[in-house]
């Protein structure tokens, strides 16, 4: 079965993006193996300096790059990726199951996103919009558009 691993920065707390966050997971074990780690965000002084800022992305990128599975493709969320449509997305992952690869590892930042090191692994940088969100919305979004990608590819109405 297909495998996706989502490596997160921070934990979530808010309920109501727990609540959504779950409710995909649910769906998303009819189509794949799901895997969620979570990496402590780095903590930071209330105006932190570029140096204070990249020293904890860097702390960060350790950690992340120490978790991605072997042998999976690798897409990071970050604001200059390319966008995509739904449909697209669902076409790009279809490709990538279609050239061989099994795991897919998505990763989505902090507050002050990714260390260039991780975005170099990457197969693929997407962005969800040009539109700020808070890193936890952008990650309930992010399941909901992995959902959707594999309700695509099945057929399924709930793509319309």
């Amino acid at each position: 079965m297909y495998a996706v691993t989502l490596l997160c920065v921070g934990k979530m707390k808010e309920k109501h993006y727990i609540a959504a966050f779950e409710e995909y997971r649910k769906r998303l074990g009819a189509f794949c193996r799901f895997d969620l780690q979570e990496i402590p965000e780095q903590r930071l002084s209330d105006r932190p300096s570029e140096k204070e800022i990249d020293a904890a992305l860097n702390r960060e990128a350790e950690e992340i790059l120490r978790r991605i599975p072997k042998g999976s493709a690798v897409i990071t969320l970050c604001v200059e990726g390319k966008g995509m449509s739904s449909p697209k997305l669902a076409e790009y992952l279809e490709r990538l199951t279609l050239s061989g690869t099994s795991h897919i590892c998505f990763i989505v930042g902090g507050s002050f996103g990714l260390h260039e090191r991780v975005k170099q692994q990457s197969a693929l940088r997407l962005s969800m919009s040009e539109m700020t969100f808070p890193h936890h919305l952008a990650r309930v979004m992010l399941m909901e558009q992995i959902y959707r990608a594999f309700t695509i590819q099945n057929g399924s109405q709930y793509h319309k």
